[in-house]
Order: structure tokens, then sequence, then C-alpha cells
């Protein structure tokens, strides 16, 4: 079985297939991350939804301490050799790469960045699929995200002012249809969502189905 441990703000290591899966590492800096970017002593890929530091934070570090695969957008994997890794996988909207078994496509996000495009990751093996919708807006094309990957968990931005907010993010998981959502980047600064109790109260009365599960850092999710 695999799990979902969230680590603060977008940082999640996610276990499948006996691979570890490192998403948006930032560990060292972030006031809400349970470890430290030194703590992480295994990880086969790292991938990163966009170059603002809260994201691609610790990548390039626990990538060259553990061997890991870089896994970005074209020009970050770019930035990421210059910067002296080996192993990376650049691609694009819409492409999708099989990385140490485990099948990864790269999806839209409405965000800003300075190299490439933002990003969100479909992360599939067999009987299992997560979306990490990055840091992204609301935006009508998720509709069809979830009806080509069908995800079973999604992990989504709830926090507000550089991301979806309560609101939008609950109109998000309607469009995605997954069984499971996991809120995501809030309470790290003081301009983000305190809490996850608006959404919560949201996705719970308007969509009975779905089944938000709200983590504190360093908590799991077994899938």
């Amino acid at each position: 079985m695999g799990r979902i441990k969230w680590l603060g703000h977008s940082a999640f290591e996610i276990q499948l297939m006996n691979k570890t899966v490192l998403i948006d590492p930032w560990l060292d800096g972030n006031p809400k991350a349970p470890v430290r970017a030194s703590d992480i002593k295994k990880a086969d890929i790292v991938c990163v939804t966009h170059d603002h530091s809260d994201h691609l934070g610790d990548a390039f570090d626990i990538c060259k301490r553990t061997g890991a695969t870089f896994v970005g957008v074209h020009e970050l994997s770019v930035y990421a050799q210059e910067k002296g890794l080996e192993e990376t996988v650049g691609i694009n909207i819409g492409g999708t790469v099989n990385v140490k078994g485990i099948e990864i496509s790269m999806v839209r996000a409405h965000h800003s960045c300075t190299r490439g495009t933002s990003a969100g990751f479909i992360l599939k093996e067999e009987g299992t699929t997560i979306y990490h919708a990055g840091d992204t807006g609301l935006f009508g094309d998720m509709q069809l995200i979830g009806e080509i990957y069908c995800p079973d968990v999604a992990l989504i931005p709830i926090g507000g002012y550089y991301t979806m907010g309560d609101r939008e993010a609950a109109e998000a998981v309607k469009l995605v249809k997954p069984a499971v959502v996991i809120p995501m980047h809030y309470q790290t600064f003081p301009v983000l969502a305190s809490s996850a109790k608006s959404f919560t109260k949201i996705v719970r009365e308007t969509l009975p189905k779905v089944k938000v599960v709200v983590l504190k850092p360093g908590e799991a999710y077994q899938l």
C-alpha cells in the first residue's frame, strides 16, 4: 500500500511501488516542515512544480545526496543540470514519462514562475492516481484533468493570496472529482489561510461523497 505524508506547505513525501517521491521539497526555512532537508536519506524521484523558492526549495541538494531523479518543466530541468544534477527529466504540459516504474504526467497550473511554466503533476502506478495541483488559481480545464486522469487523491492549495482560496479550491474539487482531497499551501505565511476549516465545511456540505483529509505536518494518509 502507498502513503502520502505532508511535509508542510506544498511539500509531500509519497510512497508508491516501494519508491519514494518528493514533491516541492521546501524544508529548510519552511516553518511548518517537520523535518530538515538533511533528514531526507532516501528519495527516488523529486518533482518540482515551479521555480519559486518555496517549491524548488531543497530539491537540488536532496537529489545530489540521494541520487534521486529530478523531474520538472524543461527549462527548470536545464537549470538543474547547470547546478550539477546528472539525473534529470524535463517535460512539458501534456507530457507523460515513466520514471523508475511510476508514470508521471505534467498538467497545467495557473501561476507565475521565472523558468518555463508552472505545472501540476499526476502520479500513477497500478491502482492509484495522485494529482498534485501545484500553485494555481481555479481554471475550467481542471474538469478535463479529472476526466482524463481520474485521480483517486487530489492535493489542492487552499491558502488564498498566492493561490486559490477555500471557495475556489472547493470548486476545483467539484471539477476534478477525486475520491479524497488533501488541502495544502496554507498556514505557512501570515497572508495564507490559518486553517482548513472553511474549505472542509464547504466540501462536506456541497460534495459529501468526497473525503476531506486534513493532515498536520508530518502526518500521513495511507492509500
